[in-house]
């Protein structure tokens, strides 16, 4: 059974009117107009005409509520104009995202990306259909696993963004757990019935020792399926080099299905590829236009060149995916590089940079911009689910951290809440940190127990690699539940590594 998209009845307004003196064009009679070379939007509601500029400002009116938006100006004015906003949007065909661009393609590399790599063919299933249509289509029952991913390619981010703006949260829950991203490096990550874990041991002073006591503790827990990754608190290049080596010690020491990563800027890690450091993947935060990703010190030039050198290093044993990417709504305002656009869908956008790259993993972090950006709870559990469809639409790995900072009006219900959706929501990975908090990086995300309560209420499997290693190693059981002795038993080999 299809989902109708009918605003009327969830908004619950009456007949919009029409303004018959519009002459308007083909698939958006009576929603837009074009005057000279510019397509303006418009939709009235009771005696009321609004009236949308540009495709651009029709997506930022229809974006729900969110300070960022607000913040730069874009965003819509009442909750009346913001359902008008969606009302026209739900009209306006996916065809119309191809031919207006949001960002002009001579201005900027991300957009030329999402052109040059659209595919024509993978579209044509859709291409007749509006962005309301398109809803319908994504939640239909006949809708499967093997449709979505025939129309990866033909989906550019702009789409992607304007569906999600039409959808409930239980939509964009149940169309992405539809469309699984599955990657490969040592261990298999995405596959549907399974949840990985990055195991984040961060400490304030890069100390080796302090880094290895919080990795066994999320081992113990049965978390690091997806990769041990620290943020470093410095960008020394012997801190560095010291902690690949440290952690590729272990791994190889106890022959670990894992994959590690230092979250250093992507120049830094081919420094390091450079000096022979064991480097597993490469890490980079990246953006949805050229000059955010400029203000990160990146293009896609270099990470290209970063990407061919992790590949020639061929550290995987069951697949090549060697890049880490995370995004985060807000990051093109906060870098003044968002060309008017809503935050929601330059964020989309930066997950075209990712796609080009085919990485392991992929994650947003959510709420660790600030309440700037997103204000509280309510927009951070929203923004979450918004940017997981996305990136699963569009083909790529996408993982959560669920995260918010300390003067949000945010909580850890609020996590435990967007947790549980995204467990739903067939999630490819959150983080596992002590505690649930960041010790360097001074912000509360998910702890390893709060790993164990979405597996264990969803009965959700970690990678099937990792899964044999912890039974193998007697953390766990048969059935990978923890062995309560685990991290006290006597003979323990993992507690050798560290002397205790």
């Amino acid at each position: 059974m299809q989902a109708k998209f009918d605003l009327r009845a969830d908004f619950g307004l009456h007949r919009r009117t029409r303004d018959k003196r519009l002459k308007c064009c083909d698939r958006t009679a009576q929603h837009a107009c074009r005057e000279g070379d510019a397509m303006s939007y418009h939709e009235t509601i009771g005696a009321r005409r609004y009236r949308f500029d540009d495709l651009k400002t029709l997506l930022a009116r229809a974006s729900p509520r969110r300070s960022g938006d607000e913040l730069a100006g874009v965003a819509a004015a009442t909750e009346e104009e913001r359902v008008a906003a969606k009302m026209a949007l739900a009209q306006v065909p996916l065809a119309a995202f191809l031919d207006e661009p949001l960002i002009p393609y001579e201005d900027d590399e991300v957009t030329r990306l999402i052109v040059d790599t659209h595919s024509r063919e993978a579209f044509a299933p859709v291409a007749h259909l509006t962005v309301g249509e398109f809803r319908e289509w994504l939640l239909a029952d006949s809708t499967d696993t093997a449709a979505l991913e025939h129309i990866t390619m033909g989906v550019t981010p702009e789409m992607a963004a304007a569906v999600s703006k039409l959808m409930r949260n239980q939509d964009l829950i149940l169309a992405a757990r539809k469309r699984p991203v599955v990657t490969r490096f040592r261990t298999t990550i995405g596959l549907p019935g399974h949840l990985s874990v990055r195991l984040q041991p961060n400490h304030p002073t890069d100390d080796p020792k302090g880094i290895a006591a919080s990795m066994l503790d999320g081992l113990f827990y049965g978390c690091g399926d997806a990769v041990i990754g620290v943020n470093p608190a410095s960008d020394s290049p012997d801190a560095i080099g010291k902690l690949l080596a440290m952690m590729d010690e272990f791994r190889q020491r106890y022959d670990v299905p894992m994959q590690s990563c230092i979250l250093t800027h992507v120049t830094n890690t081919l420094a390091a590829i450079e000096q022979g450091a064991p480097v597993d993947l490469v890490f980079q935060s990246v953006a949805g236009t050229e000059r955010a990703n400029a203000s990160f010190g990146v293009s896609l030039a270099l990470l290209a060149e970063a990407h061919d050198a992790a590949l020639s290093l061929k550290r995987g044993t069951v697949g090549d995916n060697v890049m880490y990417f995370e995004t985060g709504q807000g990051s093109a305002l906060s870098a003044n590089a968002h060309h008017g656009v809503d935050q929601q869908t330059c964020e989309a956008r930066a997950y075209a940079v990712a796609r080009r790259f085919s990485p392991l993993l992929t994650n947003t972090v959510v709420g660790f911009i600030g309440p700037e950006y997103l204000y509280d709870g309510r927009q951070i559990i929203r923004a979450g689910l918004e940017d997981h469809f996305c990136g699963k639409l569009l083909g790529v790995p996408m993982g959560c951290d669920i995260c918010y900072t300390n003067h949000a009006e945010a909580d850890s219900d609020d996590m435990d809440t967007l947790l549980t959706l995204l467990g739903v929501a067939n999630v490819n990975f959150i983080m596992g940190v002590p505690g649930a908090d960041d010790v360097m990086l001074n912000y509360q995300s998910t702890s390893f127990h709060d790993a164990l309560f979405i597996r264990r209420a969803l009965n959700l499997k970690r990678a099937p690699e990792f899964e044999a290693w912890l039974a193998k190693m007697r953390v766990t059981d048969g059935s990978g539940a923890l062995l309560s002795h685990a991290s006290g038993a006597s003979g323990q080999p993992l507690l050798d590594w560290i002397g205790a």
